[in-house]
């Protein structure tokens, strides 16, 4: 631990990720979700405070929601690591997904329901492995105090995002869709955790925050438009309230009808796109 802080980390999410905890709950017990990506960022760089001003004043920063979880620490904004993970979706769950083209398919379904829910005690694992070892550590989406917001630039919002978490520590940037498009794809889910260590930030190989999608860096693609079924993506970007209320109204009453379990989801615009588990253009992609 002492000696490599940023390779603990990377082995405690990487062990929790092959308990029976990461499931899709289903008769197969299929995994929810593929080896995460794991990345790094100081509570002092600059971006939080862009996020802050950009987003809304409401908009924590990592210092702000680790001295509200511990109001009796003094604390300096560079003690703190963000750590954020990517959860990729599994090879069937993407197939399975890929043939739909209006309604979410069972396997995404429950990646959205149980796999988030794994995802929360995950939050919860990593957390408790750093008290474990004697430092203090907070989870934002654990926190009683994190709710939703409405933003006067950007719509729908929250007191702290895990795409942005995970933007800033180098692990992917923004697509039209809203999306975050890493190097696992963007059939993903994001996760995070603040500490009071010293790890060393993760480089972030881009500028641009929608260098990896094709429509924002070379004006072509476009097939997140095509793939949503609220018509909530145009050229013009992503609208939140259209997609919020197809997903928790037609999506959420078709998955507790068909599929038995209460949940809300949708997804279509993560598959069936060229930055469905890559990067466009990079190597090695296989979205087989």
């Amino acid at each position: 631990m002492k000696n490599d802080p940023a390779r603990w980390v990377t082995k405690v999410i990487e062990k929790f990720n092959t308990t029976s905890d990461n499931s899709l709950m289903n008769p197969q017990n299929e995994p929810a979700w593929d080896k995460p990506l794991v990345g790094f960022a100081n509570g002092n760089d600059p971006l939080w405070d862009e996020y802050k001003r950009h987003i809304g004043d409401f908009y924590w920063t990592p210092h702000e929601i680790f001295e509200l979880t511990f109001p009796s620490l003094s604390v300096k904004p560079d003690e703190l690591t963000v750590i954020s993970w990517i959860l990729p979706q599994t090879k069937q769950t993407r197939l399975d997904q890929r043939k739909e083209n209006s309604l979410p398919s069972e396997r995404w379904a429950r990646s959205r329901k149980y796999g988030e829910e794994y995802n929360m005690k995950l939050r919860l694992h990593l957390v408790k492995s750093f008290n474990d070892e004697g430092i203090k550590a907070c989870a934002p989406l654990l926190s009683p105090l994190w709710k939703q917001m409405v933003s006067t630039s950007c719509g729908l919002a929250s007191t702290w995002s895990e795409r942005h978490a995970a933007y800033t520590a180098g692990l992917g940037t923004f697509g039209l869709c809203d999306g975050l498009i890493t190097p696992l794809g963007k059939a993903v889910r994001c996760g995070s955790v603040i500490a009071r260590i010293a790890i060393k930030a993760t480089e972030r190989p881009y500028e641009d925050p929608h260098a990896y999608c094709l429509y924002h860096s070379e004006g072509t693609c476009g097939k997140c438009i095509l793939r949503c079924p609220a018509d909530a993506i145009t050229r013009e970007g992503h609208d939140k309230n259209k997609c919020q209320q197809y997903v928790h109204g037609v999506a959420h009453e078709f998955i507790k009808s068909k599929f038995g379990f209460d949940a809300y989801g949708c997804g279509l615009c993560q598959v069936e796109v060229p930055c469905e588990s890559g990067i466009p253009g990079k190597k090695g992609i296989d979205n087989g």
